[in-house]
């Protein structure tokens, strides 16, 4: 995905999102991770709270009450909050397994001006998955203000660890887009873009990311049927396993 180049200008829109969308969901059906038998899968979900994400700040608790809501049933998702804003400030709560809780969390965060801190979300999660194994990371963002390289290096140890990040991308920040394709690809993790408009479309794919963390591609195949169109075009790429 991180060769993927920029669309042409040949093209609508509407094609080269779903081009970006297949791409993405090809890259989740290849990965199965499992939790052990008893245990919850644990999915670290990062937020961009710097001023540039306010708008979107509110829809983003909603995405999250229902990640919780796709993975029930499955033996459960615990997922760790974390955000950065403001001045050096980047605050990871603790591991969560119900909605509610993480909502009143998210609610009582507000948005700050300041640079972004993606080199400690991804230095959090390789703490947390050392201690004890961790999914996948998400990490929901606009820009980047970092090192590449540092960043890069970063993934790539979560990637030997067994830790997909995926990124998912708000908004056409050429710069961010080509950094977050690279952490994607050196941690075997995806990017997909999102905007204002695509609210389901994001909805739909962390859904299924929640899912494939507790349960693996048998329970996201299971949970997809009846779902949208988006999501089923995954599991028609699932195959045998």
């Amino acid at each position: 995905m991180a060769d993927r180049t920029l669309p042409t200008g040949t093209e609508d829109a509407g094609t080269e999102t779903r081009r970006q969308v297949d791409a993405f969901l090809r890259k989740v059906a290849t990965l199965s991770p499992r939790p052990a038998p008893g245990r919850r899968g644990r999915l670290v979900f990062a937020l961009d709270a710097t001023a540039s994400r306010q708008p979107t700040w509110d829809r983003a608790m909603q995405i999250q009450a229902e990640m919780f809501g796709a993975a029930a049933g499955l033996g459960g998702l615990a997922v760790q909050l974390v955000f950065y804003r403001g001045f050096g400030e980047c605050k990871a709560g603790p591991w969560l397994t119900g909605a509610p809780e993480m909502l009143r969390r998210m609610t009582a965060v507000t948005c700050q001006g300041g640079q972004t801190q993606i080199g400690k979300v991804l230095a959090h999660a390789l703490r947390q998955t050392r201690a004890e194994k961790v999914a996948a990371l998400v990490f929901v963002g606009d820009a980047c203000e970092e090192d590449p390289d540092r960043l890069c290096h970063q993934a790539g140890e979560l990637g030997l660890l067994g830790v997909p990040v995926f990124m998912f991308q708000e908004g056409g920040d050429a710069a961010a887009r080509t950094v977050f394709q690279q952490i994607a690809r050196l941690s075997g993790g995806a990017w997909c873009p999102f905007d204002a408009g695509s609210a389901q479309q994001l909805k739909d794919l962390l859904q299924a990311v929640a899912v494939f963390a507790a349960g693996g591609r048998p329970a996201l195949r299971d949970w997809s049927r009846g779902r949208s169109e988006t999501v089923l075009r995954l599991t028609h790429q699932l195959g045998k396993d």
